[in-house]
């Protein structure tokens, strides 16, 4: 499916997500590889098949393979940062403080500029509701030059595909 026919799948009662989602892809405050990244990160971790293959169709040749593979990778590694670090703050106690013993070493060397991965991750884990790692990601781009306007962008991004997930497979569900 392409990218405007997931936009024209949508139902009625969604006409607000067609509309964001085909605004957003022309975000003007992002870079082009910013932008295509933080669509492919987002659907990646909204987890949904029609949606993931929509977008990479879509904002993958926008991207160098290196830095699609580091969109991926983002959504990877927040996929597991994000329910373990959720963890730690949520309960507390000594886990915070205990060392956390996973590999995270895409995030040293992301295979792109470091503050585009580090909106990517940001984007993720606002899908992931991670508020730790939301507040370190945005503290680090924003030390990395981005603009809360940027910010703001990419979690408008992350948070509309979400929900285009979300409807994509609610109808899907229904029409079973």
């Amino acid at each position: 499916m392409s990218f405007e026919a997931l936009r024209a799948s949508l139902p009625d009662y969604a006409r607000d997500l067609k509309l964001n989602l085909g605004s957003l892809a022309t975000e003007p405050v992002l870079t082009a590889q910013q932008l295509a990244g933080t669509f492919i990160a987002s659907a990646i971790a909204s987890r949904n098949a029609v949606v993931t293959q929509a977008i990479v169709a879509e904002f993958g040749p926008k991207l160098s393979a290196e830095a699609l593979v580091a969109a991926k990778a983002a959504a990877a590694i927040m996929g597991m940062n994000n329910v373990y670090y959720r963890f730690t703050h949520l309960v507390g106690g000594d886990y915070p403080g205990l060392p956390a013993k996973l590999r995270m070493n895409v995030m040293a060397k992301p295979g792109v500029e470091k503050v585009d991965f580090e909106l990517w991750s940001l984007a993720v884990s606002a899908i992931n509701g991670c508020g730790m790692c939301m507040e370190s990601h945005e503290k680090v781009v924003r030390h990395g030059g981005l603009s809360s306007e940027q910010v703001q962008a990419a979690v408008r991004i992350a948070a509309v595909v979400h929900a285009v997930a979300g409807v994509v497979e609610a109808e899907a569900a229904l029409s079973a």
